[in-house]
């Protein structure tokens, strides 16, 4: 699933983009990616990256806000159809009491490290994520605007 419009270059994008990388960096003291170049840059950077990065909103029920090409291809979908998906169907019912237990973690803490969990594509594929960080995002005035998960490594179970 190849995007073949520039999604990174949406000016609303580009601000998320920020406030993930800023917000990540707050929580972990670390880079998510090299921080070069302007935001359109690096808001391009963040899409392509080879690890996976998704977010939500802090909706009641959270919708996911942001999924770069990486996430697109593990949940085997499209821009359109992620950003308009529940985070909360990431996860197999099942695993969904797990899921919010990790989030409320993460929401209290600022950011969860070595998280692992099964979750489930859009097809219905299931994967165990391996050693994700999930942090809260926050505006520049240190107001959460959102959860975030990035990882690299993910195991397929069926």
């Amino acid at each position: 699933m190849r995007v073949t419009i520039q999604i990174w270059a949406n000016p609303a994008v580009m601000d998320w983009s920020q406030l993930l990388l800023n917000s990540f960096r707050h929580w972990t003291g670390r880079d998510l990616l090299e921080r070069v170049g302007d935001p359109a840059y690096q808001a391009h950077a963040l899409f392509l990256s080879p690890c996976i990065v998704i977010s939500h909103g802090t909706e009641e029920d959270p919708i996911i806000n942001y999924g770069n090409q990486a996430a697109m291809e593990l949940w085997e979908t499209t821009w359109e159809d992620l950003t308009r998906t529940p985070s909360r169907l990431t996860a197999e019912p099942i695993n969904r009491a797990e899921r919010e237990w990790m989030l409320e973690q993460a929401k209290t803490r600022g950011y969860l490290d070595t998280y692992q969990g099964v979750r489930v594509t859009s097809t219905g594929r299931r994967f165990l994520v391996e050693n994700a960080i999930i942090w809260n995002v926050v505006d520049a005035g240190g107001q959460r605007v959102g959860q975030a998960a990035t990882f690299l490594h993910w195991t397929w179970l069926d």
